[in-house]
């Protein structure tokens, strides 16, 4: 047999099966959308773990600006357990669905003109095992924890890359809301550790961005009480009188059992919120009528979600509630063509789930001050931002750590503004070359972009090209 030939089939064997593994992956169009998609869309999974025993399922969208320089985004949704699909389809992503046609069958989608994706390439990612369509393939490999998490999600970067190495020159941020943005600068320090170590690929980390960010479990619920005395839920008496002489000394979380007064005044707060929608303090906090059988699954889908109430009301009430949003994700994540369209392994999850409650997953990380310093003292460029009407990680504990870290202020608290309009308040901290940034978002609650898409586009865009909010 002659040698060239046979290179040559072996080639031409090579290229049909890249292509063939890439036509497996790309997603051309979507169930519920009006022929191809005018975004490059392509899922599929990683192993990762010891015997790659974890497969974690991600959705990658390339940039619709230009993908050969436009950063890249590793996208790492909240919960924990909340799929990567919330954060595409309800935040940041380029589609969404018509929440006015859902009626209940598979939902219509439309393009979303606010989506990172104008100025980014992303990868959202199913993170931790359990979430969304990860899945493991042995019982024992389904318990995980934050630290766990990050190492799966650093080991993920790492394989994705060397299966897109044209993406390796981009610059990369590692980015997230609520518990993804406690996870995010986790997996920053360790891509930045494993680039100090030589670990190949090197990746070209440029910084992160956290949204509505968990940091500290015992400051972050702390701050919730001076939040809700700034924000008139609760009365300057309750908050200097009855909670200062009860000697709760700032200490809200966990307080001491013996302290029979902080415990009672803390009654008194509580009976104030208790009906207050803490992810959005303006917004109803809703409750829902128990439907028909199979109405929707609305009370399944729902009540497992959010912890709410059922109580008897008309359908004109129910639909004002953010809340229903969320049942077109079920109706359209466990349809069949759906999921064929997506390349999801049949057998792996037999019931998709926004946000899966029940996962083995362990918070063993009290607090990430001490990432967020190092990542400042290594160069790492930053952007904090919060939704001003969040009441579960009000921005005050996002400022708190940041004052924590006792860089210099290189731009004083001034508006910001998109359409002649104020969208919110930011400051500036510099160590050395390294920047945080810290933004506000105004009538934005948990997380931000869902309520403010417009201008949370128009902040990511000004700070990654390093121009003032």
């Amino acid at each position: 047999m002659k040698l060239l030939p046979l290179v040559s089939y072996l080639l031409i064997f090579l290229v049909f099966a890249t292509d063939e593994i890439r036509s497996q992956s790309a997603v051309p169009t979507l169930p519920g959308f009006d022929g191809p998609l005018p975004f490059n869309l392509q899922t599929g999974y990683i192993g990762v773990g010891e015997n790659e025993e974890v497969q974690l399922f991600y959705y990658f969208v390339e940039s619709e600006g230009n993908p050969n320089t436009d950063p890249l985004f590793l996208w790492l949704t909240g919960g924990p357990g909340c799929s990567a699909f919330s954060g595409l389809v309800y935040e940041i992503g380029p589609f969404t669905f018509d929440q006015t046609t859902f009626d209940g069958s598979l939902p219509s989608l439309i393009i979303n003109p606010y989506s990172w994706t104008k100025v980014a390439s992303i990868i959202f990612i199913d993170s931790p095992v359990g979430t969304g369509f990860s899945y493991a393939t042995t019982a024992q490999a389904y318990a995980s924890s934050e630290t766990i998490a990050a190492q799966h999600n650093y080991m993920f970067l790492t394989k994705w890359l060397d299966s897109h190495p044209s993406f390796r020159k981009n610059r990369l941020y590692i980015t997230g809301d609520s518990h993804g943005g406690k996870i995010a600068p986790m997996v920053a320090l360790a891509i930045a550790r494993g680039n100090e170590a030589g670990t190949m690929p090197r990746l070209l980390l440029q910084g992160y961005i956290v949204g509505n960010s968990l940091t500290d479990n015992v400051q972050d619920e702390n701050e919730r009480i001076p939040y809700y005395h700034r924000m008139a839920l609760i009365s300057d008496e309750y908050f200097e009188d009855q909670l200062a002489k009860s000697s709760c000394n700032g200490r809200y979380t966990n307080p001491d059992p013996n302290n029979v007064l902080c415990l009672y005044a803390l009654e008194l707060v509580d009976e104030c919120v208790k009906n207050i929608n803490t992810a959005h303090i303006l917004e109803p906090k809703c409750k829902f009528r128990s439907p028909k059988p199979d109405e929707f699954r609305l009370r399944e889908l729902l009540f497992e979600d959010d912890p709410i109430e059922l109580i008897s009301l008309s359908k004109s009430e129910v639909l004002r509630c953010r809340n229903d949003n969320y049942e077109s994700s079920y109706a359209w994540m466990n349809n069949e063509t759906v999921r064929e369209a997506l390349h999801i392994r049949k057998g792996t999850i037999s019931d998709w789930k926004r946000c899966n409650k029940s996962l083995s997953y362990e918070q063993d990380v009290e607090s990430i001050l001490e990432v967020h310093r190092l990542l400042s003292e290594k160069g790492f460029q930053a952007l904090a931002y919060s939704g001003d009407h969040d009441g579960n990680i009000p921005y005050l504990s996002t400022l708190k750590w940041i004052r924590q870290l006792n860089l210099t202020v290189d731009s004083k608290w001034r508006p910001w503004t998109v359409d002649g309009q104020v969208a919110g308040y930011t400051e500036v901290h510099q160590n050395n070359q390294a920047f945080l940034t810290f933004a506000t978002v105004k009538g934005a609650g948990h997380t931000a972009p869902e309520y403010k898409p417009k201008e949370c586009l128009e902040m990511i865009k000004r700070w990654l090209a390093w121009y003032p909010l």
